[in-house]
């Protein structure tokens, strides 16, 4: 996503000069382009996260509409008290690209796993959250965003070329989008996540369950309305998110369904616990956390009582 999404950034610069851009000394292969061309508005300022948004923050008081862009648990977790007593609390229009959430960053270990990103930052009033499932839809939501007032924190993933399925790029602030129609399950992923749900369905199908999928594109504002309509159609939802189950995706919808009362049972589908020097590839540490189409699909299986499913990392009822 990160490709697209920093060539739309160097249009918007060509037609309004408030734009800068901020690095924490990461996005080498992706950022050059925009340093090229706009040499004046582009800064790195090393590895120092929450300096870079405190400087946003000041940049942003003085009329500039500034992007700060780093690692997402970087960025979220040691900037997080210069985002609130910064740009949140002030409504400023500082832009956060947090990139890699979740196990994208793999290998490198746990200290670059984005897990607790949008977890944290949902705490925060005011702060617009924004993940996106693909690139094309990443770019469409900065066409949304990139100029309204207040904060904007973008949880962009590393793939640039992978497509979600009956998206076509939509997207609206504040709302969700169903991908695939069904009857028996609703798959409810957040980002890329939801490609796995895409996965489990179309597997499902062989086991004469209908499974619908929809997209959580925008935690922040929480498409309430969406989630309230299209959960209300369901017995069982299942939340999948490259996320720590506690605070994310899963525990928007699980609070929406309990406030609301809504007779969906959910089960979230994240990372639990890591084992002290457990690491390995993105697909593996997604599929130990139960973040993976056939996992996903036993889960379905299991819950309607059809065969005995595979542990997942948590659960819960609502």
């Amino acid at each position: 996503m990160r490709r697209p999404f920093v060539q739309l950034l160097v249009s918007l610069a060509e037609k309004d000069r408030r734009l800068v851009l901020l690095s924490a000394d990461v996005g080498y292969t992706v950022l050059e382009t925009f340093a090229e061309r706009h040499p004046d508005r582009f800064f790195n300022v090393g590895v120092a996260e929450q300096n870079m948004v405190g400087i946003a923050t000041g940049m942003a008081e003085a009329g500039f509409i500034p992007f700060v862009y780093s690692m997402a648990t970087f960025l979220t977790m040691r900037a997080f008290e210069f985002i609130r007593n910064g740009p949140v609390l002030h409504g400023l229009p500082v832009r956060m690209i947090g990139v890699g959430g979740g196990f994208e960053y793999g290998s490198a270990g746990v200290t670059h796993y984005g897990l607790e990103d949008v977890g944290i930052l949902r705490t925060l009033p005011g702060i617009r959250i924004v993940t996106p499932g693909d690139h094309a839809q990443a770019v469409s939501s900065l066409e949304t965003t990139w100029n309204l007032e207040g904060p904007t924190y973008y949880r962009l993933s590393k793939d640039d070329t992978t497509v979600v399925p009956g998206l076509d790029g939509r997207f609206m602030l504040g709302d969700a989008q169903v991908v695939r129609p069904g009857c028996d399950v609703i798959f409810i992923g957040m980002g890329p996540s939801v490609l796995e749900g895409l996965k489990a369905a179309e597997m499902l199908t062989q086991e004469h369950v209908q499974a619908a999928v929809m997209l959580l594109s925008c935690i922040s504002p929480p498409p309430k309305e969406r989630i309230i309509e299209t959960l209300s159609q369901f017995n069982l939802g299942v939340v999948i998110e490259a996320h720590s189950v506690v605070g994310g995706a899963g525990s928007l919808v699980s609070e929406i369904v309990a406030e609301e009362s809504i007779p969906c049972r959910i089960v979230r589908c994240g990372a639990g616990k890591i084992p002290p020097g457990l690491t390995g590839g993105k697909r593996f540490m997604e599929k130990l956390n139960g973040i993976s189409a056939d996992v996903l699909k036993d889960v379905v299986l299991s819950e309607l009582g059809r065969k005995k499913g595979k542990k997942v990392s948590s659960e819960t009822k609502t």
